[in-house]
């Protein structure tokens, strides 16, 4: 990628809905460069917000058949007339930090969809799941005029649930026929699901995943009731990805959720608060980098850090050791 580009001119390209473009755009986001992360910056103020999607966060256990449910339902969508964007987040090793990024062979038709975008993007070391730069891949599909954005996580697990501060609604995949998932699945995502689909639901599981389906709707039925969901929210229902059935019921009761917090005010508000999380979240990822650059602050953390590994200290009161200058500064000059 070259070091100067011309950022109006790409804004331009992204509003005309010219797809090289937001792909061009998406990987600059993710661009750890400086440079290219002043670009970044500038290219999404240029582009604001005035254009919103509906943006669907999806999560569930390895094997539930994901890629398959977001090639189906996103065919139905396109069939539709919508355009459609995947940002389907890629486990990164932990050891060689690579990722297989294998998304769009899985989705073979809908990659192949003129209205449909599908974007993988390696996780790295971020914990929820998502890239810590995916938000900003969401603004960019919104400002070059999909009409939806799903954002397929890692998969299951406490941390998944970063995924909800960036979508407006969240939707959980599960497997008929998979054990004591409700005990494997975690509370923390369970509480935050506006919708559990019950995927597999044909052949020999089809029985079995309309059991599923009632454990869970009987679950959820426990849980407190949320202010951001109408009577009979959240709700479980049953599909099959492979047949594409049940899909257009799954459709209709997110469209009805979202409609329901449009008129509520719910959906601007979420939106709002979503905003100042991701402000928070940069401007500790920002202090973090300033501590990280300055060559005095580095090498007390080294050190530290040493003595940690070494069992000379905890890693508290380490912790505690290397900030106490920063913290002596900050009160020096308040």
């Amino acid at each position: 990628m070259s070091t100067t580009r011309d950022i109006p001119a790409l804004a331009d390209a992204i509003k005309s809905g010219e797809r090289r473009a937001l792909a061009r755009a998406i990987t600059l986001v993710e661009s750890g460069r400086a440079d290219h992360r002043a670009e970044a910056l500038d290219l999404l103020d240029r582009l604001g917000t005035d254009r919103q999607a509906l943006r669907i966060g999806l999560s569930g256990t390895p094997g539930v058949g994901k890629s398959t449910f977001i090639e189906s339902f996103g065919l139905m969508l396109t069939g539709m007339g919508k355009r459609v964007a995947v940002l389907a987040v890629d486990p990164s090793s932990a050891r060689s930090g690579g990722s297989i990024l294998g998304d769009k062979t899985r989705m073979d038709q809908l990659s192949r969809d003129p209205n449909a975008f599908i974007r993988p993007s390696p996780s790295q070391s971020q914990l929820g799941g998502v890239a810590r730069r995916s938000r900003e891949a969401v603004a960019l599909c919104e400002a070059a005029g999909f009409d939806v954005v799903l954002i397929e996580t890692v998969g299951v697990g406490q941390s998944e649930t970063v995924v909800a501060q960036m979508a407006d609604l969240f939707v959980l995949l599960l497997a008929p026929a998979g054990g004591d998932e409700l005990q494997g699945v975690k509370r923390g995502i369970m509480e935050m699901a506006d919708l559990i689909l019950v995927n597999k639901a044909d052949g020999e599981l089809k029985s079995q995943a309309t059991r599923t389906c009632a454990d869970y709707a009987g679950a959820l039925r426990l849980l407190r009731k949320r202010p951001q969901d109408p009577e009979g929210f959240p709700k479980a229902l049953t599909i099959s990805a492979l047949e594409a059935n049940g899909l257009s019921a799954a459709w209709d009761e997110m469209q009805t959720l979202a409609d329901w917090r449009k008129d509520q005010g719910i959906w601007a508000a979420t939106r709002e608060a979503q905003a100042g999380f991701w402000f928070g979240e940069d401007v500790r990822h920002g202090l973090l980098s300033l501590l990280q650059s300055d060559p005095q602050m580095a090498a007390a953390v080294a050190s530290a850090e040493a003595q940690v590994k070494a069992g000379a200290r905890t890693p508290a009161a380490a912790a505690a050791e290397v900030l106490a200058p920063l913290q002596k500064r900050l009160a020096a000059n308040s």
